[in-house]
């Protein structure tokens, strides 16, 4: 007899769960090394959430796969970031087994509704139907899947543009729209303050989504890897956080030991040679 198995509860089940005025929020970090190792070390942080990001990370299908196996078991939830908002990537995605998207640069309802579409099955969206062939549904292991798939996914749509703020009211209105997340880079730079995230306009900005998330009582995330941020945007709403990520803090501790072990000799002058040589 074939196993029977049940998909893992979805990122929404956890803010629904921890996050608000009766808990906590979620903090988590970003996965972009594209290594199954790393994501597994991460995995076993402690931490609530991963973000595996294939927008600016060498991630492709098999290396998503590769992780989403690494991490399973493990007490966390992984959230995947596709390159951009398109049907027939999302399809592969959810395929793979990915059950919590994190699509970028939605920058207005349609665009909002599109990401939603692509992980509905007709009658209420696009998704090409194979879950047969597919880790999804653990190929047919998971008792009707085709009807139960919406439950085993959320989608969390990212505001990241000036226009994306202006429009996060029907953005949050649209249904399947289970969460947002403000990513305060891209944002400054839309707004001409490019590489200026913590400036005041800027934080002023993510502040007015927050608090029209919490009007429209959806749940909304941030990028924050300043601490002093970070706290400042929990204590505005924000039911849950990205603090860190994998390649960073593998440059900054790297650097911290060639710091501390490698110093430049104080009898070599800049330029090569010793005061004796000369």
């Amino acid at each position: 007899m074939p196993l029977r198995v049940e998909p893992d509860a979805t990122f929404r089940d956890a803010l629904h769960g921890q996050a608000g005025p009766s808990g906590r929020a979620l903090a988590g970090m970003w996965v972009c090394s594209g290594s199954p190792l790393v994501a597994e070390l991460c995995a076993g942080s402690g931490l609530d959430w991963l973000l595996v990001d294939a927008e600016h990370s060498p991630n492709g299908l098999e290396s998503i796969l590769a992780q989403l196996q690494a991490v399973h078991g493990y007490p966390v939830h992984v959230m995947v970031r596709p390159p951009v908002n398109d049907t027939v990537l999302i399809k592969q995605y959810l395929d793979l087994g990915v059950q919590n998207l994190l699509v970028p640069m939605v920058n207005s309802a349609a665009e909002a509704k599109a990401a939603v579409a692509a992980t509905r099955y007709p009658p209420h969206g696009v998704r090409g139907v194979g879950s047969a062939l597919a880790r999804a549904a653990r190929w047919n292991r998971i008792p009707d899947y085709l009807a139960r798939a919406n439950e085993t996914i959320s989608v969390t749509v990212q505001i990241e543009s000036a226009a994306a703020v202006d429009a996060v009211e029907d953005i949050l209105a649209v249904d399947g729209v289970d969460a947002i997340f403000l990513g305060p880079s891209d944002l400054a730079a839309s707004m001409g303050l490019l590489g200026q995230q913590e400036h005041p306009q800027v934080r002023a900005a993510v502040e007015q989504c927050l608090a029209a998330a919490t009007a429209a009582g959806k749940p909304a995330g941030v990028n924050a890897f300043n601490p002093a941020t970070a706290r400042a945007y929990l204590a505005a709403g924000a039911a849950f956080v990205l603090v860190g990520a994998d390649v960073a803090l593998l440059a900054r501790g790297s650097e911290a030991l060639a710091a501390e072990y490698v110093r430049p000799d104080p009898a070599v002058e800049p330029g090569g040679g010793s005061p004796a040589s000369y």
